[in-house]
């Protein structure tokens, strides 16, 4: 099986960063992605040009709408645990699984999913400062 069957079921295949932002602007609005994603290019005078300029310099940035786009607006399964290590151009996308409608997005559940990760970071970062000789990390 060659490369172009095997990527040819990836909705990113043959688009670029900036067809994916002026997807995204178009069907959720730059407040929204910036409540999802906390991205300062979609809140700060916020323009598909600059957004695309800097998401060209960052590739963590451009990994987190990249993915947005996947899993939010073209409503894909979540990637396995293989799958999920790699950036969102390489993924392997299996042939049973077509885009859907895009999510429906609020608001209220962004701040939900952001209350959520941060509880979690607090914990992860809570257990590595215990230790065996400081059990409370103090």
């Amino acid at each position: 099986m060659s490369n172009k069957e095997i990527f040819s079921n990836n909705p990113l295949q043959g688009v670029g960063i900036e067809q994916v932002v002026t997807e995204l602007v178009e069907q959720y609005g730059w407040e929204l992605l910036h409540a999802y994603m906390r991205l300062n290019c979609f809140k700060n005078n916020p323009d598909v040009k600059s957004a695309v300029k800097f998401l060209r310099k960052t590739q963590w940035a451009q990994e987190k709408v990249e993915n947005f786009y996947l899993y939010r607006l073209k409503n894909l399964p979540r990637p396995d645990d293989v799958n999920y290590e790699l950036p969102p151009r390489d993924r392997v996308i299996p042939a049973d699984q077509k885009p859907g409608e895009p999510c429906e997005l609020s608001f209220t559940d962004a701040k939900r999913i952001h209350e959520k990760k941060e509880a979690k970071q607090k914990a992860r970062a809570r257990k590595q400062r215990s230790s065996a000789s400081n059990p409370w990390g103090n």
